[in-house]
C-alpha cells in the first residue's frame, strides 16, 4: 500500500523512520514548462517499511533537510535533475547518494533508463507513464499514484545487485567517487550576463550588435528570474535578435521588429527595452574562447586519438566511456595549469598517467593490426 503524505506531522514521522535506517530510495516529479525554476510536484520516498508519496504543495519542504543531512544513504536513479529540483525547493540535497543509473555504468551498462534497468536485472515491466501528466493537479489518479510509486519501488533491489557486481569488479570506490561528483555538481542557474551565449542566432550578429544582445539577454534573464517565468515569455529569441540587429531608439521603431508583441509595446517593458538597447551600445561583447583555444597547438592533433583510445579502454574494461573520460576531460588535462578528472583517483590510474606519458613522449599509441589502439611500449592494463 502506498502512503499519501500531505501533513507536516505525517512527513515528520516518515522522516524519523527514514533517518533511522541505513538507506532510503527517492525520486521526484516536477514541471518547468511555465516557470523559470523547476516546480516540485511530488516527492517519492521508500523505506524498508513503506512507500510514500509526499505532496510538497501541502507540507513544509524544508523538513526534508533533516533527512538529507543524515547519514542514511539516498538511493536514486538519474539524480542530476532531482538534485537541482531539491536544491531549489528544499535548499538542501542528500549528503550521500547512490545513483543506480550512474553506478551501473561501471558494470557494463550505458546510462540505462529505470524501466530498462528493472527489466534487464529483475525481469519486471514498470508501468508506462504519460509524459503529459499534470503532476500538480490534485487529487492524483490511481494510475498516477502507481506510476510515481514504481519509480522507487525497486531501487533497493537494484542497489543490492549493482553493488554486488561492483564489489566483484573491485569498483565500489569508483562508483562512490562518480556519485559524489554528480552530487557536488553546481545546481544554480548560469550567470545572467552569459545568457546571450545560449541563443544560437547571436553568432549571426555583427560585432556592433553583440553588446546589445548581451544586455538584452541579461535584462530578460533577470526579469524571468524575478517573475519565475521562462525567459522567452519575457521576450522571444527572434525578437531579441531583431532588436539587437535594428537597435531601435523609439517605441515606434520597436513596433516594426518581428517578434515584438503588442503587450510589450503598451507597457513599461518597451521603455526598459529601449534603455537596455542604449546601454548595450556601450558594451563590447566577445564570444569566449573555445576550450580547444586553451590547448597548446602541438597537442590538439592528439585529442581525437586519445579520445578514441579511451573509448577502446572503456570497451575492454566494460565501462561506460563517458564515465572513464570525455573530450572535455581530455582538454582539461591538456590545458596548462588546469585540473582534470583524469589526473586524480581511479581515472588517473587507468588513463590519466598514461596520457601524460603520451604527451611527454614516453609512450605512444599504435594500431595492433586489428583496428584497435594499444599503448606502447607499456603493457595495457
Amino acid at each position: 500500500m502506498v502512503l499519501w503524505v500531505d501533513t507536516d506531522a505525517a512527513l515528520s514521522e516518515l522522516i524519523d523512520n527514514a533517518v533511522s535506517r541505513d538507506r532510503y530510495a527517492l525520486d521526484t516529479e516536477f514541471h518547468r514548462e511555465k516557470t523559470y525554476f523547476p516546480k516540485l510536484a511530488l516527492v517519492q520516498i521508500k523505506t524498508h517499511e513503506t512507500t510514500a508519496i509526499i505532496d510538497p504543495l501541502a507540507v513544509d519542504t524544508s523538513a526534508f533537510s533533516r533527512l538529507f543531512d543524515s547519514d542514511s544513504l539516498c538511493v536514486v536513479h538519474a539524480a542530476q535533475q532531482d538534485m537541482e529540483v531539491l536544491q531549489h525547493a528544499v535548499g538542501a540535497i542528500p549528503k550521500r547518494i547512490f545513483d543506480t543509473q550512474l553506478s551501473s555504468g561501471f558494470t557494463g551498462l550505458s546510462t540505462p533508463s529505470l524501466a530498462s534497468l528493472v527489466q534487464n536485472e529483475l525481469k519486471i515491466s514498470l508501468p508506462k507513464g504519460d509524459r503529459l501528466t499534470d503532476w500538480l493537479r490534485r487529487p492524483l489518479s490511481a494510475d498516477q499514484m502507481n506510476y510515481a510509486a514504481s519509480d522507487v519501488e525497486y531501487l533497493f533491489i537494484l542497489h543490492d545487485k549493482i553493488n554486488e557486481k561492483l564489489e566483484q569488479l573491485g569498483r565500489v570506490s569508483w562508483a562512490q567517487e562518480a556519485c559524489e561528483e554528480l552530487r557536488s555538481r553546481p545546481t544554480s542557474p548560469s550567470e545572467p550576463r552569459d545568457a546571450w551565449l545560449k541563443i544560437k542566432e547571436v553568432r549571426t550578429l555583427k560585432p556592433a550588435s553583440r553588446g546589445t544582445a548581451q544586455a538584452l539577454a541579461q535584462w530578460r534573464e533577470l526579469k524571468a528570474i524575478a517573475s519565475d517565468i521562462p525567459p522567452r515569455r519575457v521576450l522571444s529569441d527572434i525578437a531579441l535578435i531583431g532588436i539587437a540587429h535594428a537597435m531601435p531608439e523609439t517605441v515606434e521603431d520597436l513596433s516594426q521588429i518581428r517578434g515584438v508583441e503588442s503587450r510589450q509595446l503598451g507597457s513599461s517593458l518597451s521603455s526598459e527595452i529601449i534603455a537596455t538597447v542604449r546601454d548595450g551600445r556601450l558594451i563590447e561583447a566577445r564570444f569566449p574562447q573555445t576550450d580547444a583555444d586553451d590547448v597548446d597547438k602541438e597537442f590538439r592533433p592528439a585529442m581525437s586519438l586519445i579520445a578514441a583510445w579511451i573509448g577502446e579502454l572503456a570497451r575492454i574494461h566494460d565501462i561506460d566511456a563517458t564515465l572513464l573520460g570525455t573530450r572535455q576531460d581530455i582538454m582539461d588535462l591538456l590545458r596548462p595549469n588546469r585540473s582534470s578528472r583524469l589526473s586524480t583517483g581511479w581515472r588517473a590510474e587507468m588513463v590519466g598517467h598514461d596520457i601524460e606519458r603520451i604527451l611527454s613522449g614516453e609512450a605512444g599509441l599504435s594500431f595492433d593490426g586489428h583496428g584497435r589502439l594499444r599503448l606502447l611500449p607499456t603493457t595495457l592494463r
